[in-house]
């Protein structure tokens, strides 16, 4: 696991392109807990650097029941990437969990930039590979380890994720019921 929570951001090279293209580009734009940056169906508005804030890539099966796919907060990039940029809606929502403070660059503006720039093209695909090894090998992990064992892995690199996020969204992060990460929390602190 790379030093950062979401590791496309390992790269410095990406992140240093996002995130001037963000101070260059962007708009502050505030978030409260529960508003949507995107909104499940609809093309993603925008490609945003989170300064402040958490927020959480979410999902809803048949009876509307939200299930958690990824997380993001300070210093990351939160789009549905890449494509807001073609304007294809999105297939997830994302919400904020605590007040956000986001740079946004409005999506279309990206999607021109693309058109126009051959080297944005190329960040593009470069970005594009780095989220989907992260997001490939976090699902090859969901069939290679134990709930215990992602748990472990997740507290030992991000400890304070509990001070972030409800305990309901890390269990729907790692596949588990509340109840079972409950367990496995009391597990892990009775062995210290």
């Amino acid at each position: 696991m790379g030093k950062n929570f979401n590791s496309y951001a390992d790269s410095e090279e990406i992140l240093r392109f996002w995130t001037n293209l963000c101070r260059e580009e962007g708009t502050l734009r505030h978030y409260e807990p529960g508003d949507h940056f995107i909104q499940e169906g609809e093309v993603a508005p925008y490609f945003g650097h989170i300064l402040e804030g958490a927020l959480k890539y979410v999902t809803y099966d048949r009876e509307g029941t939200e299930h958690v796919m990824g997380l993001e907060f300070k210093n990351g990039f939160v789009t549905d990437f890449p494509f807001s940029f073609t304007g294809q809606k999105s297939r997830l929502s994302v919400v904020a969990v605590t007040p956000c403070d986001i740079l946004c660059v409005p999506s279309k503006r990206i999607g021109e930039m693309i058109r126009e720039n051959a080297d944005m093209m190329k960040m593009i695909a470069a970005s594009t590979e780095l989220v989907f090894g992260m997001v490939y090998d976090r699902y090859k992990n969901l069939y290679t380890l134990s709930a215990s064992e992602r748990y472990l892995d997740l507290i030992s690199h991000y400890p304070d994720l509990f001070a972030i996020y409800p305990l309901k969204d890390i269990a729907s992060f790692l596949r588990i019921t509340p109840t079972h990460l409950s367990r496995l929390r009391k597990s892990v602190f009775n062995k210290c």
